[in-house]
């Protein structure tokens, strides 16, 4: 049995590579392609008609990818990454940074776990952050892009189709919400809870368990803090970091209020040009895809081949477009590997693929 599997695969390998050498010299055309398709199908037979489809489709692909880097070359996105990570940068350990919210939010956490000296520029919104990294107003900006428990920020991905930037470092930080009050407000009398609609999910529980108390949707759980010790209010709460308890002089009225004891959210550092730290360890990109069968699993398929670990895959939709969505893909890898580079190169230079975004290489 082992001996004519052996055979079989052996000569599949001798087939491959002559199919490929041949697919060198020629492309087929669409309707050369399906009367490929069409004559495989008959031979194999209705039961493995599918399998037999993904593999003659992946292989159509694999020799189109290297017609055209034969033609092509190597796309200028790895030569701007190569030239950006040989800099041997090390990640600033000061900098003037956009943060949005005010003192106190995670995000402003983030930056300083981020940075050991950072001058913090506070802005309004995800978008002005992103603006003022782009308009050159801050050379670095944070914000938030997932919640262990939430889940992605939806609107920072949908922000990144409408700004350049790159993604130069991500980082983890513990989230601990607490419920604050103004001086002698009494957990009896709360009847609104205001927070970052992410906090107000990740407070689910509590909130179910309080059902007097009305979930107030707010711009930052730091903002909403600061607005309520301006306050003259002691029926409302909000939820907040410990640290807004201390800076805006509020009593902590419920501690441990998040449904999960494990929350954590994940902040990505973005910067206007690339940048790329000697320890750079994750890549980040975006597109879209023809909206026909196979697209993203043929993309998935070609990640699955060089032996790059996908850490995180996000879809969302085109505005405008009906059922189709652009794809945020983020993996594991080092500037310097050949494969991936190559892959880079040849996802960046594939014209199937509408929209082509580097993100970055970062930490």
């Amino acid at each position: 049995m082992n001996e004519e599997m052996n055979r079989i695969d052996d000569e599949i390998a001798r087939l491959f590579s002559e199919r490929m050498k041949l697919a060198e010299n020629g492309a087929l055309d669409p309707a050369e392609e399906r009367a490929a398709l069409a004559r495989a199908a008959d031979i194999v037979g209705p039961p493995l008609e599918r399998d037999m489809k993904i593999l003659f489709t992946t292989m159509f692909g694999m020799a189109k990818a290297k017609r055209r880097a034969a033609r092509c070359g190597e796309a200028p996105l790895v030569e701007a990454i190569r030239k950006a990570a040989s800099s041997g940068r090390e990640f600033p350990t000061k900098a003037v940074v956009a943060c949005p919210g005010t003192e106190g939010s995670y995000a402003q956490i983030a930056t300083s776990e981020m940075f050991e000296i950072p001058t913090i520029l506070f802005f309004s919104g995800f978008e002005s952050v992103f603006e003022a990294v782009e308009k050159g107003l801050c050379p670095y900006g944070i914000l938030p892009i997932e919640n262990s428990a939430a889940g992605s920020v939806a609107q920072v991905y949908d922000l990144m189709v409408k700004h350049r930037f790159h993604i130069v470092r991500s980082v983890r930080t513990k989230i601990d919400h607490v419920l604050l009050g103004r001086r002698g407000t009494r957990l009896e009398d709360v009847r609104e809870v205001a927070s970052h609609p992410h906090a107000l999910t990740q407070c689910g529980e509590f909130l179910k368990a309080h059902p007097k108390m009305k979930p107030v949707p707010g711009a930052n759980t730091a903002v909403v803090a600061k607005e309520l010790a301006s306050s003259g209010t002691t029926d409302r709460a909000v939820i907040a970091s410990r640290a807004c308890a201390e800076l805006y002089g509020l009593d902590i009225l419920a501690e441990g209020i998040a449904d999960a004891a494990y929350n954590y959210t994940r902040f990505i550092c973005i910067s206007r040009q690339m940048e790329i730290t000697k320890d750079a360890s994750k890549f980040g990109i975006m597109l879209s895809l023809p909206h026909k069968p196979g697209s993203l699993s043929g993309i998935i398929a070609k990640f699955a081949a060089v032996g790059v670990n996908l850490t995180k895959l996000e879809s969302r939709p085109i505005p405008g477009m009906d059922f189709e969505f652009r794809f945020t893909f983020e993996f594991e890898s080092t500037p310097t590997n050949p494969d991936v580079l190559a892959l880079l190169s040849e996802l960046s230079q594939d014209p199937e693929i509408e929209h082509f975004t580097f993100l970055g290489a970062y930490a």
